[in-house]
């Protein structure tokens, strides 16, 4: 880590980065953003806004079940809990006949209101509040390996499902007729979520890592009509608001992830004026 903090401490010799806690969360921004555009693409394509903000619910209750069998560290059962929860919700939405929206809604109140009775029990919920709005500034030199090789694994992923995944956000019929597997697709996708929504959690927090999977990709949306730029500017867009928030979080004394999340908000009603100008 000593020769990363060098080379920030040579390319940014700015007040801000003198912090050793400063240089973690830029470095966690750099290797966490980019994916948040990158996935929140097919969030949007997909109309999977619903289902995103349901796996946030999900990792809480797999953070319960961490802390309610003893693990000093809960990220494994974050993990293991949130991949579980989006293969059972993708498996159960493409099985039931009953509606997306309410086969998700069932599992995203269910999963939340397990999470706060087992958090809540004997009266401690308040030393676990923090995952609500997250605290990036707490990232260590060992949470940014993890998060190394979750990036990683997740480009990767990406790039192995990205045709068939982009066929199936166009025409969901033609994709069927090419032999493509949509229920495998769809469940790989919704893991890629649930690992980067679990392991980003605790930094992000709760109630606005949604925001990061929708924001990026509505706000390029709004002034994209081709694949490339849309996913580009979308990258472009979580990585920049990203850096800004964390700057602007520093000076002001607020909370780095709500920061970029407004910071994405306003980002998404300027593209939204600009609108008419690029989409003919």
């Amino acid at each position: 880590m000593d020769f990363l903090y060098s080379i920030l401490d040579l390319i940014l010799p700015f007040d801000f980065m003198r912090h050793a806690f400063m240089k973690n969360a830029f470095i966690a921004i750099l290797l966490v953003t980019p994916l948040f555009g990158l996935l929140s693409t097919m969030v949007v394509s997909n109309r999977m806004a619903f289902f995103s903000d349901s796996l946030g619910h999900g990792a809480f209750t797999g953070l319960a079940i961490g802390i309610l069998l003893g693990s000093n560290s809960p990220l494994i059962s974050l993990i293991i809990f949130s991949i579980a929860f989006a293969f059972l919700i993708t498996f159960v939405k493409n099985k039931s006949l009953a509606g997306a929206d309410t086969i998700i809604g069932v599992f995203s109140s269910t999963a939340i209101a397990l999470g706060l009775m087992i958090l809540s029990r004997g009266g401690s919920f308040n030393k676990f509040s923090s995952y609500l709005i997250g605290d990036l500034l707490s990232i260590t030199p060992e949470d940014l390996i993890s998060l190394a090789i979750v990036t990683v694994l997740v480009i990767l992923s990406w790039a192995w499902i990205f045709n068939p995944l982009l066929v199936m956000s166009i025409n969901p019929s033609f994709a069927r007729s090419r032999g493509i597997n949509s229920l495998l697709i769809e469940s790989i996708f919704a893991a890629m979520l649930a690992v980067i929504v679990a392991i980003s959690i605790q930094w992000v927090g709760i109630l606005i890592i949604n925001a990061m999977l929708v924001l990026p990709a509505a706000s390029a949306r709004n002034v994209t009509n081709d694949v490339k730029h849309y996913h580009l500017i979308s990258v472009m867009l979580a990585l920049i608001s990203g850096i800004l928030g964390l700057i602007v979080s520093y000076y002001f004394n607020m909370a780095t992830g709500a920061t970029i999340v407004v910071i994405l908000a306003i980002g998404f009603f300027v593209t939204l004026g600009l609108k008419s100008r690029f989409i003919e």
